[in-house]
């Protein structure tokens, strides 16, 4: 099936693949998608897994982050590509389909580098997907909107407009990966008014702070060190004075700002404000950071009458920021992705099998509105198997 079909003749099974800024695995979701009757995508989720990173690999992607040799970015890239293919195998096994019952297979990639304005860098190489499986891949979405002028995220917002909108209400959607990310959606899946934008931080310096501090653990386990917690203050309100929060959508950010270093220098923070501070005391401080952010950006800049605010991403499992989000946004009722749609950590895969099937109809998917490009694109590159 060849990229710009009509949307009926695009319809059927595509996997997404995500990795995201938590670098907690890879999410692989296959979805069935047509034309709704009365208009927008119609989503069936078939099957959906998670393959979580172990420390060797999490550890060459941070370090690649870092900073690394060609050689290094090159293997990794292979490498990763493979373990992309694993993961897509893994779903097709679930779901029971074959490589011909799949139209194609979207793939996010792993950002290693994102600078909105001018680059964006995702590792991953889809030949090594399509070698493997047998099955046609899209991927390197975000760079057309970058080229296009744009930031190059969020891209969820497409998916959030066209699958996860309320019928007779506005609805705001919080992605709580590494970094957060808000849609604001507008009622029946229209995107006229649709705006997006990332918040600040999602899990990605609750995780570093935990991990710096309690070296044995990836990140806060149910939310069990900051239940035991007092938020420092100070550290909070040093850390909200960033400039990134004052600054209007359309905007996006990442590990280069949210990142080790920065962790390193809100724990430093925090013990300066209180000296007496312990572990639990520095991932409550991170956690609320996260939550405030949030709220203040609605405060900010959420000027539509938004009632309800849902939560998805690994952030929402996280009993502690689940319950500092809900203080920090009063008037709002906040609830998780799952309770009204299906495993929320299954979202962002969707979103990009979703891209895929918009790819090969040949439809945009990106959202001006939230990115700040020029117009409509058309998303990703096709590698056929």
């Amino acid at each position: 099936m060849a990229p710009g079909a009509s949307s009926g003749a695009a319809a059927g099974v595509y996997i997404g693949l995500m990795s995201g800024t938590s670098l907690d695995g890879i999410s692989a979701a296959a979805a069935r998608f047509a034309d709704a009757p009365a208009g927008g995508v119609a989503a069936e989720l078939l099957a959906f897994a998670h393959v979580a990173y172990d420390a060797e690999k999490r550890d060459r992607m941070l370090a690649a982050m870092a900073g690394a040799s060609p050689r290094e970015y090159c293997r990794l890239a292979v490498d990763f590509g493979g373990w992309l293919a694993e993961a897509a195998e893994l779903v097709m096994r679930s779901a029971s389909l074959a490589p011909s019952e799949v139209r194609a297979i979207a793939s996010h990639g792993q950002t290693l580098w994102h600078e909105p304005g001018h680059s964006t860098w995702q590792i991953g190489e889809p030949a090594v997907i399509a070698e493997r499986t047998g099955v046609p891949v899209i991927a390197n979405f975000r760079a057309r909107d970058v080229a296009a002028g744009g930031q190059g995220a969020p891209l969820v917002p497409i998916a959030d407009a066209l699958l996860f909108s309320a019928p007779d209400a506005w609805r705001a959607l919080q992605n709580l990966g590494g970094i957060g990310n808000v849609t604001i959606v507008p009622p029946g899946g229209a995107t006229g008014g649709l705006r997006a934008f990332d918040t600040g931080p999602g899990v990605a310096v609750v995780d570093a702070v935990t991990r710096r501090l309690a070296p044995e653990l990836p990140y806060d386990t149910d939310g069990a060190l900051a239940s035991r917690g007092r938020v420092i203050e100070a550290a909070v309100e040093w850390a909200l004075a960033d400039p990134y929060f004052a600054a209007p959508p359309p905007k996006s950010t990442g590990r280069e700002l949210f990142g080790g270093e920065y962790a390193e220098r809100f724990i430093a923070r925090c013990r300066t404000s209180a000296p007496d501070a312990s572990t639990e005391d520095c991932v409550v401080s991170a956690v609320a950071l996260t939550a405030r952010a949030i709220g203040d950006a609605f405060r900010r800049f959420v000027v539509e009458p938004v009632r309800e605010l849902v939560l998805s991403g690994g952030g929402a499992r996280n009993p502690a920021l689940v319950r500092a989000i809900v203080d920090a946004m009063p008037g709002v009722t906040v609830r998780r992705f799952d309770e009204l749609f299906f495993d929320g950590e299954a979202k962002e895969a969707v979103a990009f099998a979703l891209m895929g099937f918009l790819h090969v109809a040949g439809r945009p998917g990106n959202v001006p509105e939230a990115t700040g490009a020029r117009g409509l694109r058309i998303l990703g590159q096709w590698v056929p198997a």
